[in-house]
Parts: C-alpha cells; sequence; structure tokens
C-alpha cells in the first residue's frame, strides 16, 4: 500500500501541477488512479516472492480492496495542484522574484493541511449523514468492488475490456495531443469561413481564450472529460450546469457586440488587466508595475495618473454571475436542505465550549478513538447515519483532536511564514479568513456532497480580500490561499473519507494516509513549479499562450488581486463595475422563485429540480480555456445518465464507470509522458511538423485577431 500509495502520490502530483499550466485546467482522475493501484498491486503480489520471512513480510498475501483504497486516499489526497504555488508563481512572473524558498514550501504544506483540519472537526455534518454522498464516489466505489469482487469469481471480460480500451486511448490520444491537433476542436463553422472574427468568437473554442466553441466537435478526451467524466455527475447536475452554459453563450455574445463596458476595444476573452487606451485593433496591457511601490503596495496617486484598468466584458460577466451564485448557495440550501444545514451547528454546546478550554482535549496522543457500547447503539438507531458507517462501528474512530492538532500546526507554520516573507497579509487577516472558510464549508461543501458541484469561491474570496486590505495584492492572493484553497481542500478530504468509509477502511488508516498524500505532494508540487515557470516564462506571460502552455490561471489569479486591491474605484456602488456588487443582492432572490412554484404546485417535479446556484455559476462557465469539447461533454453524459441509466441499465451498471475509467486512464498516462517528451516539461519543446491537422497558433482555422498579440 506505501509502495503503490507513495508511487501514485508522486505521479498524481506532477501531473496535476502540470495540468495547471495548461490552456485549460484538466483534473487528474481519481478513477484513473484507482485502477492504476489495482494493476500496479496485482502485479506486485504476483511478482514479489513469497517465500522466507522477507518474501512473506513484503507479500503477505493477494491484494486486496482495503490495500487498493488506502492506496488510492494516499493519491488522491496528493494529486491536485496546491494554491500557494500560483500565488508564488504569480510573484515570480509579475512582482520580481521567488520570497524565502523555504518560507515557500511551508507555506505550501500549511496551506494544503490547515483545510484538512478544519473539515476533519466537521465529519458530522458532512461525511456520517447518509444524503452526505458525494456523487463523484459512486463510480470509484463500483469499480473497487467490481475489479476485487470479478477477481475472485473468475469474470476476466470486465478486466479485458477495461485493457483494451485503456490502449486504444493510449494510442489515439496521440493525434489530438500531438500529431492531429484540429482534433480538439473540429468547428465546420470556422472551416467553411476562415475569415470572420464573429465566428471565432462562437464557435472557435480549440486554443485558449479563443472562442465559445458553439457546435464544435471534440475528439480528444483529455479536453472532454478535463474538470470530471461527463459519465459520472449525476444527471440533474448536468442538465443545470447545461441550461447555465447555454445562456452563458447568449450572454457573452449579447455583452461583447452590444459593447458594454467597451466590450469590442478589448479580447473577447482574457483574464488580464487592459490599458484604457486599447481598442479593437490594439490591446494594451495594463502596466501594474507602474502603480506599486517597492513594498508591492497601491499606489493611489499612480493609479490616478495611469487611470483604472479596465476588464473584458465577459470576464466582468463572470464575476457578476460567480458572485450572484455564492448568495444562491447559501438561500438554496436553507430552503431545500436546511436539516443537514442544521447538523453542522449542532456541536454548538455548553459541554463542547467547555472542552475547548480543556488542555487534555488536545493531548491527541492520548485519545485512541474508542466508543462505549452506549454510544454504538446510539449511532445504530440513529436513521441519519450512512449505513456504510454504521458497519464500520468496530473500528476506532480517529479521534477530532488529530485533526485538531493539524490544523493548528498548520496555523502556527501559517503565521510565522506570512510575517517571514513580508506577504503584507497581517495577523488578523488570516484569522478572519478561516472563520469564512469554516462558514463556507459547511453550505458549500454540502452543496458538493449532495450534488456533485463544487462552486468556484476564488473570486469571492479575492473580492473580501480587496475590500479588507485595500492596495494590498500580494496580501489579497496569499488570504485566497489560504481561503479558497482551504475550503477546496476539505471538499477533497470529506470526498475521500466518504470513499474509505464506503469501502470500510479504518478511520485511523484514512487519516494517515491522506496526511502523507497531502504533505508529499504539495512538494512535488512546489518542486514543478519551479521547473516550469523558469522554462516558460514567456509562454506564461503572454495572452493566449500556446496550445501546450499558458499562465491563464496565473493571470486571472493576478487580475483579481490588483482589481480588488483598488475595489471602491473599480467595484462599489457608483463605479465602473459596480454590478459586480450588486450581484450579491441579486444571487439572494434568485432561488425564491423555483422555491416558490415548488410550494404553490408540489406535484411539478421541475421546480426542485432546477438549481439556481449551479444554473448562475455556468452563465459564467466559458470565460476561459479551451471550449470545444463542451458539446460533446453533454452528449457523452447524457447519453450515460439518462439513456443508459434509464433504458438499459444493466449496460450502465456494469460499463458505465469502467469505461470512464479506461478512457481517462489511457489519456493521462499519454499526456504525461508527451509533456516531458515533447512538450517541454522538462526542457526544450519538439512539436510536430506543421501540416492541415497541425495549424501553428491557430488548429481550428478560425480567423485569428491580430490584436491578440
Amino acid at each position: 500500500m506505501f509502495f503503490i500509495g507513495l508511487g501514485l502520490s508522486a505521479f498524481g502530483a506532477v501531473l496535476q501541477e502540470i495540468f495547471y499550466f495548461k490552456p485549460q485546467v484538466i483534473y487528474v482522475s481519481v478513477m484513473f488512479l484507482t485502477v492504476l493501484a489495482f494493476a500496479l498491486g496485482e502485479g506486485m503480489a504476483f511478482f514479489i516472492p513469497r517465500w522466507g520471512p522477507i518474501g512473506r513480510f513484503l507479500n503477505p498475501g493477494p491484494f486486496n480492496k482495503k490495500e487498493h483504497a488506502a492506496a488510492v486516499l494516499m493519491a488522491s489526497a496528493a494529486s491536485v495542484s496546491a494554491l500557494s504555488t500560483e500565488a508564488l508563481a504569480v510573484q515570480k512572473l509579475f512582482y520580481g522574484g521567488y520570497p524565502s524558498a523555504a518560507a515557500g514550501v511551508f507555506i505550501t504544506m500549511s496551506s494544503q493541511l490547515i483545510g484538512y483540519g478544519l473539515a476533519g472537526m466537521m465529519r458530522s455534518a458532512l461525511l456520517y449523514p447518509t444524503k452526505m454522498f458525494y456523487p463523484s464516489n459512486l463510480p470509484i466505489t463500483t469499480v473497487l468492488e467490481t475489479l476485487h469482487h470479478d477477481k475472485v469469481t473468475g469474470n476476466s471480460k470486465r478486466l479485458r475490456i477495461f485493457w483494451i480500451l485503456f490502449g486504444a486511448l493510449f494510442v489515439w490520444e496521440w493525434f489530438p495531443e500531438y500529431i492531429f491537433p484540429l482534433l480538439i476542436g473540429v468547428s465546420i463553422f470556422c472551416l467553411a469561413d476562415q475569415h470572420s472574427l464573429v465566428f471565432t468568437n462562437l464557435f472557435g473554442g480549440a486554443q485558449g481564450n479563443e472562442g465559445l466553441g458553439f457546435l464544435s466537435l471534440s475528439f480528444d478526451w483529455n479536453y472532454i472529460a478535463g474538470f470530471g467524466s461527463p459519465l459520472a455527475l449525476p444527471l440533474q447536475t448536468l442538465v443545470n450546469s447545461g441550461i447555465g452554459y447555454l445562456g452563458c453563450i447568449v450572454l457573452y455574445m449579447g455583452l461583447y457586440y452590444g459593447n458594454i463596458w467597451r466590450s469590442l476595444d478589448f479580447p473577447f476573452l482574457s483574464q488580464q488587466l487592459f490599458d484604457g487606451s486599447s481598442n479593437a485593433t490594439n490591446f494594451v496591457p495594463y502596466n501594474v508595475t507602474t502603480i506599486l511601490n517597492s513594498d508591492f503596495i497601491i499606489d493611489n496617486a499612480a493609479v490616478d495618473t495611469q487611470g483604472i484598468p479596465w476588464l473584458t466584458g465577459s470576464y466582468v460577466s463572470y464575476l457578476i454571475t460567480s458572485n450572484a451564485g455564492l448568495t444562491a448557495t447559501f438561500v438554496h440550501m436553507l430552503l431545500w436542505n436546511y436539516n443537514e444545514i442544521k447538523v453542522g451547528w449542532e456541536f454548538v454546546t455548553v459541554e463542547n465550549i467547555k472542552k475547548l478550554f480543556n488542555p487534555r482535549t488536545y493531548m491527541f496522543w492520548k485519545n485512541g478513538g474508542q466508543r462505549t457500547e452506549e454510544e454504538k447503539e446510539r449511532i445504530r438507531n440513529d436513521p441519519t447515519v450512512d449505513p456504510h458507517y454504521k458497519v464500520m462501528l468496530q473500528y476506532d474512530e480517529c479521534p477530532t483532536s488529530w485533526y485538531v492538532a493539524a490544523f493548528l500546526a498548520s496555523f502556527i507554520v501559517a503565521m510565522t511564514c506570512l510575517y517571514v516573507m513580508k506577504s503584507t497579509l497581517p495577523w488578523w487577516g488570516l484569522i478572519v479568513g478561516l472563520l469564512l472558510t469554516t462558514l463556507f464549508m459547511l453550505f458549500f461543501g454540502a452543496q458538493y456532497a449532495i450534488t456533485g458541484f463544487g462552486f468556484n469561491t476564488q473570486p469571492i474570496f479575492q473580492m473580501l480580500a480587496g475590500y479588507m486590505f485595500p492596495g494590498r495584492p500580494l496580501a489579497n492572493m496569499y488570504f485566497t490561499t489560504y481561503t479558497y484553497n482551504g475550503l477546496q481542500q476539505g471538499w477533497y478530504l470529506l470526498r475521500d473519507l466518504k470513499l474509505g468509509q464506503q469501502n470500510k477502511l479504518s478511520p485511523k488508516a484514512a487519516f494517515t494516509t491522506q496526511m502523507i498524500g497531502c504533505i508529499f505532494g504539495a512538494l512535488l508540487n512546489f518542486v514543478m513549479m519551479l521547473t516550469i515557470v523558469d522554462n516558460q516564462a514567456a509562454n506564461l506571460i503572454s495572452i493566449e499562450g500556446t496550445p501546450i502552455w499558458s499562465g491563464i490561471n496565473l493571470q486571472q489569479f493576478n487580475t483579481l488581486a490588483v482589481a480588488w486591491s483598488i475595489a471602491p474605484k473599480i467595484f462599489s456602488i457608483g463605479a465602473r463595475y459596480e454590478w459586480v456588487t450588486i450581484a450579491y443582492l441579486i444571487g439572494f432572490a434568485a432561488p425564491l422563485p423555483f422555491y416558490i412554484m415548488h410550494r404553490l404546485f408540489p406535484q411539478q417535479r421541475i421546480w426542485s429540480y432546477l438549481n439556481s446556484s449551479i444554473i448562475l455559476w455556468y452563465l459564467g462557465y466559458l470565460v476561459t480555456g479551451i471550449n470545444s469539447s463542451i458539446l460533446c461533454y453533454y452528449a457523452i453524459g447524457i447519453f450515460g445518465q439518462f439513456y443508459l441509466r434509464k433504458y438499459r441499465p444493466k449496460y450502465f451498471v456494469k460499463w458505465n464507470y469502467l469505461v470512464s475509467a479506461a478512457l481517462d486512464g489511457g489519456t493521462q498516462v499519454l499526456v504525461f509522458l508527451l509533456t516531458f517528451a515533447v512538450d517541454g516539461g522538462s526542457g526544450a519543446a519538439h512539436p510536430f511538423p506543421s501540416w492541415a491537422g497541425n495549424h501553428a497558433n491557430n488548429v481550428d482555422f478560425c480567423a485569428y485577431n491580430a490584436a491578440n498579440g
């Protein structure tokens, strides 16, 4: 378990950090890690000799499901991209250099662990109830059960099909990823008219920030399943997100060609700040360095001289819909899931408050997590508790004090490093941020557990930082690192704990493997970030980058940090982009019409089916990245979750998730190899020679706007 877990942790952490610097962020599939762990475990069990005391120690028996689940939890905890590496990369590219390397390492580790500690203290609300079932785990649990059950029963057909599909995708992905990039997004409209920028904006999308990709066809699973396989999400989530996606196309085209906020003078899609002197033929990036003093604090006099920066209309729209979606989430969850949310505050009792001031509470080494028979019986008789959890009552529980200790250690390290590296984030800012993260964890964590949809709260935390720390973009970024990143890490911890629970893994084993994976992955994230930034700096600061490397996410992070640092001049009521702030009020009202209609017409299921929070967020979904794959994403998802599930349920149960795992696996192994072999991940790139299917800087032949540079 340790050998496989650490090996896959290294693989996943490096691959995810690479993906972060792509034109569209792609996520390492936990399903892929699951199947790869099985192949490695079976191989080791077969090849390692079992004779003698050493052999019996190294290979005591067949590779079993609990070993498998523990290795997956370790690898999953490592296979993320730490947001701190984004902040550090921005500081290098846009602010003149890295801070202390040691501080960078410790900030990366502490920001990854602090959310784990917070989420671990909220397990009673977000893990134990049956309703918190984390849809993304269902295919993984199904595959774990299938792989080990089929191994015992001798049913080899499913595994044989898996490896055939795995190999087929490994071979196929050579074409869209390297030889034939046109397959990333085939736009019939752009091929028919290669001189229309309107067609580029609407139908293009095979490159970062090119267009909306409407009616494009993608043959690249790497981008189709970039945010997660469409075969895994519940149909309700797919439908709500699809409504938002179609609305996003209409909204962006209307804003741009209506010239709202001078949209025509800036790129159609971009995350950068632009100077007011820009026009349709010359996009002038805003020179941030001229408005910062030597301590990287905004000089308001310089801002008045240079002028307020401008944003693209599409990006302003994204901020508006995201902010509305944030407040809509609170209202939606209170209206539809009040009982689940209420559980999150049941720990606030006089007895528990007293425990906070008892030193013995923090002596985690003395707490073994044993339960009394009365406690076990109470849990068995609680109808809201997950049946999988009830089966595990013979295990000692992982004491909450262990998570408290992880949180406190991370908090102390964070305070120290933020001071040493002169982050400009005050001590009280970190405390306020963690209080907000705790509140958000309850609402957004419950939504993620129930629907599988994780709301992007990064712009919201950057907005809050802008008003709390005006004029301090670095403080903004590090505040966001410990809040938004901590929130996401908490979701992942709870999701994977539920996976361990469904596979009857000891809570203490789950805690140990997750902590090891998280720390190991954070270190590799940091090292990989240094390598990529050193080798690809020019591509990371350009507007479009290349089809291989892009700084879109870095630019977006820096854009919001600077923009919100001058929030009163740009976002407050009466300022140019006041609707970004007004959107919070709109979001509070958004769920009410659906809820009122549901109460008036309870027999009409449509009103309970619609989720305004998901719809609003997807109204800004196309703001960045490669968008040519979205139509195929929904087509495949609806085929699996609607047609197969409803009309061919036996095929759905037998093949849906296994096929998804095979497609993810073959694709991601190849992308990993290509990154280092030909894409410049470790130095010089070796691009495939140009031809009709590999048209440099314009793979889908849409009209190219020269002003993009």
